[in-house]
């Protein structure tokens, strides 16, 4: 038993790292968030909102996760760059871990689709992770070790109901993904995304989970090998997973957590 522990240490073990969450105060990426902490690593969470964010330091700090919260609207460049900086001088440099799972879903119609709806989108999901991206991505370079994972969709492969600005973005966020590989994977940086199938999280709840008496919500769950729609605690494993060791040679890649959805 105990060789199998360490042996399982020597993968997964996130101790003495550190993670900067975005949207790591609900959804999915409090649940990598929360998993990443449960494998040692100190968390840093970003959202717009504080009281999310102080319940979620709260309920991980039971759990024995040391864990920090800075409220930003990743929308706001201006505002990222001062995060990234307050985030840095609390580190004493930067984050090893660096998961962008913030994100806006505005979706009308594409004719209905204003400049507005485009930039909002664009800015949560694509210019976020890329801002941070340039800020540590060639630290983490000069300094031969880190990951970047970046939460995509199936809406940056598919046409999925009115994708729109929001599936754009996802699709710009998988290029950005394999940019940020080529660019960074040589001295240590492993960068790569997940794709969600349909998952119920706050973003989702309304527009898929509301009140049709669970119609869509059914049709999304039997396009499925699973036979099932997602939930956030689905991430944990795939988020240690590429966060530690134990994905050393995994770089560039999107990894569908989608219960087969993808495959139908």
């Amino acid at each position: 038993m105990a060789a199998s522990m360490k042996f399982l240490e020597s993968l997964f073990s996130l101790a003495g790292k550190t993670a900067v969450i975005t949207g790591g105060s609900s959804g999915i990426g409090r649940e990598m968030a929360a998993a990443l902490g449960q494998a040692g690593a100190q968390v840093i969470l970003l959202a717009r909102r504080q009281q999310p964010l102080s319940d979620a330091v709260h309920d991980f700090k039971k759990l024995g996760i040391e864990a920090h919260a800075f409220p930003c609207d990743v929308r706001d460049t201006d505002a990222l760059a001062a995060t990234a900086a307050a985030i840095e001088q609390q580190l004493g440099g930067v984050p090893d871990i660096l998961i962008n799972a913030a994100g806006v879903n505005h979706r009308p119609p594409m004719d209905q689709l204003t400049l507005g709806d485009w930039q909002a989108t664009m800015a949560a999901n694509l210019t976020a992770p890329f801002l941070l991206g340039q800020a540590w991505g060639p630290r983490m370079a000069r300094r031969g070790s880190g990951r970047i994972v970046n939460i995509a969709s199936q809406q940056a492969f598919r046409a999925f109901g009115n994708s729109g600005a929001y599936g754009a973005s996802k699709g710009g966020l998988v290029s950005l993904t394999r940019s940020q590989a080529e660019a960074w994977s040589a001295d240590g940086v492993l960068c790569n995304a997940v794709a969600p199938g349909m998952v119920r999280t706050p973003m989702t709840e309304a527009a898929v989970f509301g009140d049709d008496g669970g119609a869509r919500a059914q049709a999304h769950a039997r396009r499925t090998m699973t036979g099932r729609n997602g939930v956030p605690g689905d991430f944990a494993g795939v988020a240690v997973y590429l966060a530690s060791e134990a994905s050393a040679a995994v770089t560039g890649q999107t990894i569908f957590v989608d219960g087969g959805y993808s495959a139908t």
